[in-house]
């Protein structure tokens, strides 16, 4: 019995040592068949054809979604030129969409912002007489320059437009569009609110200041204007009044709100995209101002080419100011800064510039009211047009710095 358990034990490790090269070759078969089946498997399936490029009508909603702001602009300004508020309610008209969309923008603005980042950039002193120096100062000097040259002939130019324009160049920068615009070039939005409710606050002092000054050197054009000066308190109480109701109590709420509710607050800014109805907001901010222009209907009795002497200076001057406002800020500061600089310095408000022009004189005709006010009008149009194209090549921009820091960090 022990000898036929020992054949049999002998037998099986035999048959073992048999099947081990077997296996190991099937094993060594299969590792080399693979990648030849594998390349021949490639050679069979055709090459994947390069994605077709979208056609030229996906371009254009392409490009549509991309621009909306400036295409609804332009819808807006059509309407506005075409039909218009009856004249007798165009001053409840302003002062809802003045308070009311100016409050949405602003309370998005605080929903947004975090509260240490607004107080970082409000201890940044060096900026803010960086932007304020540029946006009453050079660009007041600048626009004497043009009215002055302008005014050499003195049957050129309308007299109630060229005080309207020493005007447009003492106001202060807008609040509502810089801070829309720099969001949407990625920018650091919190400088431009800063920045620009610093330089609102000021406004009511050195605009009338400047504006006087210019005034004093009893050029033919200022004697259009009456010689009664104004009373400052209505100004004040009406500026300041607006920047309370409408700027800084929405913006206060809104940073109660995030808060208290940060995780939603958070979800409706991002995921519902809350941003877009402060966009909206700006719209019917801007339509307003054109319906109240079209409405007195200044630019029907203007002669044409004073007209396009108004477009074209607009033009101009916001280029110069945004060349000079890029190049000087762009040696000490970074990218975000920068375009909330690009937006602060050019720009300027119709909010003030507006009441200004009728609490500045006593005795105002409608007629040189309007002229006072239609060159700070054509430049507000001008400016959003420019900021609206700007929003994408400064984002792109801004977001290359970003991803070069995200590069060298990684």
């Amino acid at each position: 019995m022990a000898d036929e358990l020992q054949r049999s034990k002998t037998m099986a490790e035999m048959r073992t040592v048999e099947i081990e090269p077997t296996e190991e070759k099937s094993v060594e078969e299969e590792r080399v068949a693979a990648p030849l089946m594998g390349e021949k498997a490639s050679l069979q399936q055709p090459p994947k054809s390069p994605p077709p490029e979208k056609s030229f009508f996906w371009k254009v909603v392409r490009f549509m979604q991309d621009q909306w702001f400036l295409i609804a602009l332009v819808i807006l300004i059509a309407i506005a030129s075409q039909h218009q508020v009856p004249q007798e309610h165009q001053k409840l008209k302003t002062e809802i969409v003045s308070y009311l969309c100016v409050s949405v923008i602003f309370f998005i603005t605080g929903c947004t912002i975090k509260t240490q980042v607004l107080v970082d950039n409000y201890k940044r002193w060096k900026i803010h007489l960086f932007v304020q120096l540029q946006c009453f100062f050079v660009f007041s000097l600048i626009m004497f320059g043009v009215v002055s040259a302008a005014a050499t002939n003195r049957h050129f130019m309308d007299p109630g437009l060229l005080c309207g324009m020493l005007l447009t160049g003492c106001v202060a920068t807008t609040i509502s569009s810089n801070v829309v615009m720099t969001g949407q070039a990625h920018g650091t939005q919190a400088l431009t609110v800063v920045e620009s409710t610093i330089g609102n606050f000021l406004g009511p002092f050195l605009t009338p200041l400047l504006f006087k000054a210019y005034l004093s050197n009893d050029a033919w054009y200022t004697k259009v204007l009456p010689s009664e000066p104004g009373g400052y308190a209505a100004l004040y109480q009406r500026v300041f009044k607006q920047l309370g109701l409408s700027v800084f109590i929405p913006m206060a709420v809104g940073q109660l709100v995030q808060y208290l509710l940060p995780g939603p607050t958070k979800t409706v800014c991002t995921k519902y995209k809350a941003s877009k109805l402060g966009s909206m907001a700006l719209l019917i901010i801007i339509w307003q101002t054109y319906d109240q222009a079209f409405a007195s209907h200044t630019l029907k009795v203007l002669p044409a080419s004073n007209i396009a002497f108004l477009v074209f200076m607009s033009i101009a001057l916001f280029t110069l100011m945004l060349v000079v406002s890029l190049v000087s800020a762009r040696f000490w500061m970074g990218r975000a800064d920068t375009v909330a600089m690009c937006y602060c310095i050019p720009a300027k408000t119709p909010a003030m510039g507006v009441p200004m022009s009728t609490v500045l004189f006593v005795g105002l005709s409608p007629a040189l009211e309007a002229r006072l006010q239609l060159p700070l009008v054509i430049f507000q149009g001008m400016q959003i047009v420019a900021g609206t194209i700007l929003t994408v090549p400064f984002k792109a921009w801004v977001d290359g710095e970003n991803k070069e820091d995200e590069g060298s960090n990684g």
